[in-house]
């Protein structure tokens, strides 16, 4: 049930997509402390302008039910702003991230919700 949303100015080809889609998603298992077998991760190309310049950025959206404490989220920022600077060449003051903590009756999944 977590989910991380990613949008970036940086166009990827699909072996590279693939490739940061499972770090990003191990990552996101590892760190929040939820199996990996619930995690999914988005990737979109998106239009950006940070700070009144254009140029390589990203936008990344965690929704959890649980997990996401002020520790937590530090920690995924720090990670995830350092593999899109690794991979993606995007500043690590270029990438705004924002953390939702989800109640599990607002979650659905498989025909049901998890609350």
């Amino acid at each position: 049930m977590p989910l991380l949303k990613l949008e970036t100015t940086v166009v990827l080809s699909e072996d590279k997509q693939k490739a940061l889609l499972a770090a990003l998603s191990k990552s996101v298992a590892e760190t929040i402390g939820k199996p990996e077998q619930y995690v999914m991760v988005t990737l979109s190309q998106a239009a950006m302008l940070m700070s009144g310049n254009p140029g390589d950025a990203a936008f990344v959206d965690v929704r959890s039910i649980g997990g996401l404490t002020d520790d937590v989220n530090r920690k995924l920022s720090q990670k995830v702003c350092k593999l899109l600077n690794d991979s993606l060449g995007v500043p690590e003051n270029r990438v705004y991230l924002n953390f939702t903590d989800v109640e599990a009756s607002n979650w659905g999944w498989n025909g049901s919700t998890f609350g």
